[in-house]
């Protein structure tokens, strides 16, 4: 014969402390099924178009944000090596927003996934940058070179910047950044390859569309500018003008220029993979 001991009824307060519980297990679970997303940028912390492009992140997943202390553009995919690098939480209106690293973008990448992060992200962001980042500017680029070293550490990443150095406008920018990175987090991306995404600063309406290019041959033609210090010793401003060599929308200077979004897939195989054969014909000798 079994005995059952008697089932005291739920109050109110049994009932609604479980549903706490209950909300508060699925709020968790969907934090852990939400995204984690790694943003940076080479225009440092401060820049308007890193907050643009965190918040945009943040629609989508959680959100991490690492950058440079400082501005650090044209940096490319320097690395500091025989100085210190030193961490500090930012605050946004006194509010925490991010790390900064005393360092290049490359730098912001290694630290936080060697000492920030408890895991890999599932993605990482760099930008919104001031400036486009198309043909041999690509090189030059601390923006793109974040998203290349998350490549280069299994890390599917994507490389945001806007073709203005003034009167930015982040809107569309952000907008359509959101919808990429959902759309990569879904589709993924191959190995060692990045997306370095060109925005034009116009309104969403003046937006002609979405081309997909490569990188084109368009480059600087630069000048170095002399004048004098309070001394007399003369000191020198790099100045430059981008010469257009491009005249087909499937290369990215000539895209953005026309008003499309230019998606360039960039490899860190800087290989020459054509220039092999001919170069196997020389029978170089030791």
């Amino acid at each position: 014969m079994y005995f059952y001991a008697p089932v005291k009824s739920d109050t109110p307060q049994d009932i609604r402390h479980r549903n706490i519980l209950m909300i508060n297990e699925q709020q968790n679970l969907d934090t852990l099924q939400r995204p984690h997303i790694l943003v940076c940028n080479d225009d440092g912390i401060e820049g308007e178009g890193i907050h643009a492009l965190a918040a945009a992140m943040k629609k989508i997943g959680r959100v991490t944000v690492v950058a440079p202390a400082e501005p650090h553009s044209g940096m490319s995919h320097a690395m500091t090596l025989g100085t210190p690098l030193r961490i500090k939480k930012f605050l946004k209106n006194g509010r925490f927003f991010g790390y900064t690293v005393s360092g290049t973008p490359v730098d912001c990448i290694k630290v936080a996934l060697s000492h920030i992060l408890q895991s890999k992200p599932d993605l990482i962001v760099s930008g919104i940058n001031y400036g486009s980042n198309t043909a041999t500017n690509t090189l030059y680029s601390g923006t793109v070179a974040a998203a290349l070293e998350g490549a280069i550490q299994g890390i599917t990443s994507l490389a945001f910047s806007l073709t203005t150095y003034e009167n930015a406008d982040f809107t569309y920018a952000g907008k359509f950044a959101r919808k990429l990175a959902k759309k990569v987090l879904l589709e993924g991306l191959p190995p060692d390859t990045i997306l370095s995404v060109n925005i034009p600063n116009v309104t969403e309406s003046l937006i002609a569309g979405i081309m997909i290019t490569e990188q084109g041959r368009s480059r600087w033609e630069e000048d170095a500018i002399e004048r004098n210090d309070m001394f007399g010793n003369p000191y020198y401003w790099l100045n430059g003008t981008l010469r257009l060599l491009d005249d087909t929308l499937h290369k990215d200077e000539f895209a953005v220029r026309h008003n499309y979004v230019a998606v360039t897939p960039l490899s860190c195989d800087l290989t020459n993979n054509r220039y092999i054969s001919i170069l196997e014909q020389w029978n170089l000798q030791k």
